[in-house]
């Protein structure tokens, strides 16, 4: 598990350098290296580490390993074949951590990026509606039963497309420079994030390499089915470069926008949801 572990943070961070390199060939820049994620978090582990003094010191440490152990037990999860209701569950907590993190340092601009981390929930609601489509159809809510439906019955991904654009919707929230990015925009400096340096902020940067795996496997493994690790490996490296075409070419939104076209789609994916349940 360890061994995994590692690997998932360590593949995570390399996606999301394949993200700002591919975004940056897109905008006709030469773009840092796909590794420059990883070397972020080394750099940041050998840094000066200390607490503001207007921070509350127990949170702002501990909200860390918090995020460091939602994630790592979502990635158990998720290899595991365990519930999908646990990895949303762990998504939807992730929101209240970084709201934690937001309020934990004393800044203005972490206060407004944990605030903003609450907005962006208006992105999580069309997950649960994704769910009750899933399991219409599957009977299940674990990732091992959803997997053999698949192999039966084929992708989830052509069954129920609209459930799988919703997910996709979700991770393009969570990728850096994307239309949704709205926590991690630049008049808010770096966020929720932006007081966190040294060895705390390279846990941060471990958390964004884990998160961005699991969400991804999550995808693969809802809406394509069970699938071996080189497999696995270029369906999350074909997800990645397709959502940094859609960050490069579509402009952030603000706060406003980001939520309203989010709430609009769960109104069409609620409506969806409905016709399939009736027709089931």
């Amino acid at each position: 598990m360890l061994g995994y572990l590692l690997f998932a943070v360590f593949f995570g961070l390399l996606l999301l350098g394949i993200h700002r390199k591919v975004i940056a060939r897109i905008q006709r820049r030469p773009g840092p290296p796909v590794w420059q994620e990883i070397l972020h978090m080394f750099k940041f582990s050998f840094k000066s580490t200390w607490v503001p003094v207007t921070a509350s010191e127990s949170l702002f440490i501990g909200i860390v390993l918090v995020a460091l152990g939602i994630w790592s037990a979502a990635l158990f999860v998720v290899i595991s074949g365990g519930s999908i209701l646990v990895v949303f569950g762990i998504y939807m907590l992730h929101k209240i951590v970084e709201h934690g993190f937001g309020l934990s340092s004393g800044s203005p601009y972490g206060k407004f990026g944990g605030v903003r981390s609450v907005i962006s929930a208006a992105s999580e609601i069309p997950l649960f509606v994704s769910v009750a489509l899933i399991a219409i159809y599957t009977q299940s809510f674990e990732l091992s039963t959803i997997g053999q439906y698949q192999e039966t019955n084929g992708p989830l991904l052509f069954i129920v497309p609209l459930a799988a654009l919703a997910m996709y919707i979700v991770i393009l929230s969570k990728m850096p420079f994307g239309p949704f990015s709205i926590v991690e925009s630049k008049e808010i400096v770096s966020g929720y994030k932006t007081e966190h340096f040294g060895v705390w902020r390279a846990g941060l940067e471990v958390t964004n390499g884990l998160k961005t795996y699991v969400l991804l496997f999550t995808f693969l493994a809802l809406f394509i089915g069970s699938l071996s690790i080189g497999w696995i490996i270029a369906g999350m490296i074909l997800l990645i470069i397709s959502a940094a075409f859609v960050c490069a070419l579509c402009p952030m939104l603000s706060p406003f926008d980001s939520v309203t076209l989010q709430t609009i789609f769960t109104a069409i994916m609620l409506v969806y949801a409905a016709v399939i349940w009736v027709i089931a």
